[in-house]
């Protein structure tokens, strides 16, 4: 794997981080495309991220579902 492909993928990495997302999993896969004829190889990133989110709820029930059989009470 190329230094650059790994360099890319850091940097992108601290964009999601500075953002205020939480990197959960990576990965980076390195390829020659078939749709080129160039021997130049590729990278897909994936990144999986979380990030909470302040809830908005003023801490009354009205607007939930009361009969949702997932909901724990």
């Amino acid at each position: 794997m190329d230094r650059e492909m790994l360099a890319d993928q850091q940097r992108l990495v601290e964009l999601v981080e500075e953002e205020g997302w939480d990197v959960t999993d990576l990965e980076i896969s390195a390829y020659d495309s078939p749709w080129s004829d160039e021997d130049d190889p590729e990278a897909t990133v994936t990144i999986t991220a979380r990030k909470p989110y302040e809830s908005e709820d003023d801490g009354s029930d009205s607007d939930r579902d009361d009969e949702n059989p997932f909901r724990v009470n």
